[in-house]
Formats: structure tokens, sequence, C-alpha cells
């Protein structure tokens, strides 16, 4: 019984492997938005703007770190450099992911 039950599903889907899915043509419309720009470039548009600001804040968490380690001794570090090391790896991941979409 159980090698029925194989042989028949086997059966099966072997029946169904020819017919591949059929999708929509792909449409490379562009969408418009109310005020009659292109919806990819106002995403566009801000995923740059958060870039930039993402990129500032990147910046100004470095040079913190940049100034806590020069006035740290060589064995002390601070549990705030960890944070701002931590935020300064998840901003510039952001930055990153944003890039590669374009």
């Amino acid at each position: 019984m159980p090698r029925l039950c194989l042989l028949l599903l086997f059966v099966l889907l072997a029946s169904g492997q020819d017919k591949f899915p059929t999708f929509p043509a792909d449409t490379k419309e562009d969408v418009k938005l109310p005020d009659g720009t292109s919806q990819k470039q106002a995403i566009l548009k801000a995923d740059f703007k958060r870039s930039v600001e993402d990129s500032q804040k990147l910046a100004e968490l470095a040079s913190e770190v940049r100034t806590d380690l020069e006035k740290s001794d060589a064995n002390v570090v601070s549990l705030k450099m960890i944070k701002q090391l931590d935020e300064i790896e998840r901003l510039s991941k952001r930055i990153k992911a944003r890039l590669k979409r374009i």
C-alpha cells in the first residue's frame, strides 16, 4: 500500500513537470504619482536623501569614537564607545542596502 501511494504521487508530480508557470508580461511601465512625477524617481530621491543624512550621522559618530579613543587608555573601552560602534555598523549596513537597490 505505501508503495502504491508513492508511485501514485510520483506519477502525479512527473506529469505536472512539463507545465511551466506563466507570468504576465513584464510591464516596465513607470507608475506616476498624482503630482505627475515618476514613483521610481521619487523613491530613489527619498533613498538618496536618507543615505546622505545617515552618512552625516556616520561621520559624526566616527569622529566621536576617534576622539574617545584618543582620550582613553589602551586597557579601557567604554560602553558608550561600543554602542557608537554598533550604531556605525547599523548605519553603514543601511546605506549599503539602499545603494544595492539602485
